[in-house]
């Protein structure tokens, strides 16, 4: 039946609009002549040729009108007579079957009336469609609280759909039903984002290995733990052995060298055989070995600084792929090694006969070497994308995506097997 009629910009009817509301299954209008009845009537009879007025059914269920008015009386009695009209005596078949059908129709209404509150509800805000609405709008919550959770490192990957949560949420349900890349860890994709989707797209140069074969070969060197001391076949290194004190001697023949022959300990003359003892004692062998003690101390510093250089260098280029406090902490620790060493080979060259070891490098080295490595890998990895940056774009983008879908599985599925349901409902 009819619950409103809404009228306007038609006849007496001025612009403002004028509704007729709460009607019931019988309703009765009067008025003066001129005053809108026959309006309303034509409204009722064909309402689409009023734009500017609306008739309201009760659940949207629109019956088909019968108006007698004045317009009917004048198109079917003063002409030809249209459609199926019982005039003068009635025929009882038509009759019984007229009733009928009404019978069926109004079955068939009550039917319809009963559908259309389960699709949109009583009030034409319910129902199975606002049911699929609501569905909807939870998915794109659920879609988008997902999107705004990585915007800010894969921002890239969802050019495009970044403005707009319908947008977002209909590119993951096409993704759900298109997307076959592979499932990669979200620390991976963020670090491949910031090549892939980065600003600027250039290559790096990779981080040069540090050049330390002969700093460490010098802690093998045999004369380090060589006790470097005189001729054992002369008449004094007896006494020398006895009392331990080569390096002592060999420090104060440089002052009996230039004091004529005079003990510099105990200030008397000595002998000539005594001098040449000493001279025998500390022969062309100790001063090779000796020789070779200072040319190692020199060498093992030279080297060493060159490592610290290389290693300064390193540090300061800032490279983006390498761990740069790890670095610096080898760094130190190489530093105070090698101070360590160098005072070690200090005193093997103050004293020749003492036995030294250095501190041993492989460690640190080995440390700053797989730092290095693992820089470089990163490099070559960036490197490579760079050169194929419009193919790595693509299939970075699928595997974001693939990874979102990844987080929202559960409310996907159950998203799917509410829909279905619903639209199946709805079409029945």
């Amino acid at each position: 039946m009819i619950e409103s009629i809404t009228i306007a910009d038609v006849a007496s009817y001025g612009s403002k609009s004028q509704v007729l509301d709460g009607l019931s299954l019988f309703n009765y209008i009067f008025g003066a002549n001129a005053t809108g009845k026959t309006t309303i009537s034509r409204v009722i009879d064909n309402e689409c040729n009023y734009q500017s007025c609306k008739v309201s059914w009760k659940n949207g269920t629109r019956l088909q009108p019968m108006v007698y008015n004045q317009d009917f009386v004048d198109l079917n009695f003063k002409s030809e007579l249209k459609g199926i009209f019982t005039l003068g005596e009635q025929r009882i078949e038509t009759l019984e079957r007229i009733a009928a059908l009404k019978v069926e129709v109004d079955e068939l209404i009550i039917k319809m009336e009963k559908h259309t509150g389960t699709l949109q509800g009583d009030d034409g805000q319910g129902g199975k469609l606002a049911e699929l609405a609501n569905l909807q709008i939870d998915l794109k919550s659920k879609c988008w609280t997902q999107k705004q959770k990585h915007d800010s490192r894969l921002q890239g990957a969802f050019e495009g759909f970044r403005n707009s949560a319908d947008r977002f949420k209909a590119k993951m349900l096409t993704e759900l039903d298109e997307n076959t890349a592979t499932l990669v860890p979200l620390s991976e994709l963020e670090h491949r984002a910031e090549t892939v989707f980065g600003r600027t797209h250039v290559s790096e140069l990779a981080i040069p290995a540090v050049d330390t074969k002969t700093l460490l070969n010098h802690q093998a060197d045999p004369i380090l733990k060589k006790k470097v001391i005189g001729k054992d076949d002369v008449d004094i290194t007896a006494m020398i052995s006895r009392l331990g004190n080569s390096d002592w001697v060999r420090k104060g023949r440089s002052f009996y060298d230039i004091n004529d022959g005079v003990c510099p300990f105990c200030r008397q003359k000595t002998t000539d055989s005594f001098s040449k003892s000493l001279e025998d004692y500390f022969d062309e062998s100790f001063a090779a070995d000796s020789e070779a003690i200072s040319i190692l101390a020199e060498k093992y510093a030279a080297d060493a600084v060159w490592v610290q250089k290389q290693l300064t260098n390193i540090v300061d280029t800032s490279s983006g792929f390498l761990d740069l406090d790890k670095l610096k902490t080898e760094k130190e620790l190489l530093d105070s090694q090698i101070t360590i060493n160098n005072q070690r080979l200090a005193l093997k060259k103050k004293e020749p006969s003492q036995v030294v070891g250095l501190k041993s490098h492989d460690n640190t080295i080995a440390a700053v070497k797989l730092l290095i490595d693992s820089a470089n890998a990163q490099i070559a990895e960036h490197n490579r994308i760079v050169a194929n940056i419009a193919a790595e774009k693509a299939r970075l983008t699928a595997e974001v995506w693939r990874f979102v879908l990844e987080e929202l599985k559960t409310d996907l599925a159950a998203y799917r097997t509410a829909k279905d349901g619903l639209e199946k409902a709805i079409k029945a």
